[in-house]
Formats: C-alpha cells, structure tokens, sequence
C-alpha cells in the first residue's frame, strides 16, 4: 500500500483544470520541511485530486499559506530540465485533505474536509446534536 501523509501551508492557490475528457483536476502545491536547524531541508510536494471530488468547494479555501494535511498515493516523476539536465518531483494523487485553519478565508465560509467519499463542508451534513461541544465538558 502506498500513502503518504503530509502537512504544510499551501505555496499556491489551487487551480482547478479540465481533461479534454472533461474529468476535473484540482491541482495545487504544499512545500514539505524535514530535518532541523541547519539540515533543516523543503521538499515541494505537487498535488492533485481528481473528479467529483476536485469539482467541489473545497477550491475556494485553498489558497496561498492555508495550512494543511494531505494524504493520497505518492510517486515520483522524472523530466528533463531547460537546462538539459534531468530533474525529480514528488507527485500526489489525492485521497484526503484535511484544512487545519483559516489562513486567508473568508471568515465567513466553514471549516472544510475533504475525503475520498466527497466531503463536504463541515455543518453541511452534520449530524443533528453535533453542534458546539464545549458545552458539554464540565471543565
């Protein structure tokens, strides 16, 4: 099984394309850091989601810094540079994208979650009695 679970704040805003089949491609990129100090290294990690799924809202909060976590089927690509030198990306098929704040959203628009079932924003569908849960905890 091949997954690979990210997180990072989007480089730039998604973008939203069609095949010449008319099958949707939501496309954007999230920047990856690993090690620490001076090893501390950025892998750009290209996204795409595909479908049903890449139709949706979900468009409309990814925009530049929003803060993420994406999992989906990794693999890498090989091409060649201008230059003539040959160059390797990470590519991502999309299975979950999971928003972890509101960095540039309208403030008016709800947390959104999407899942490989086509996720729709949160509240939408929620279950009746499922509202604010921090009156219930008695601390």
């Amino acid at each position: 099984m091949n997954v690979y679970t990210f997180s990072g704040h989007l480089g730039r805003p998604a973008e939203l394309r069609y095949t010449q089949s008319g099958t949707a491609v939501l496309s954007f990129a999230v920047p990856v850091k690993s090690g620490y100090g001076d090893k501390e290294k950025t892998t750009w990690v290209d996204c795409a989601m595909f479908g049903k799924r890449a139709e949706g809202k979900l468009v409309d909060y990814l925009k530049k810094g929003t803060p993420v976590v994406v999992s989906g089927e990794a693999s890498l690509e090989t091409f060649e540079k201008r230059d003539k030198t040959m160059g390797a990306k990470i590519s991502v098929r999309v299975n979950d994208v999971t928003l972890m704040g509101r960095a540039n959203v309208d403030e008016s628009q709800e947390p959104y979650q999407a899942d490989s079932q086509g996720g729709q924003p949160a509240g939408e569908n929620a279950p009746a009695g499922s509202g604010d849960l921090d009156d219930e905890i008695p601390f």
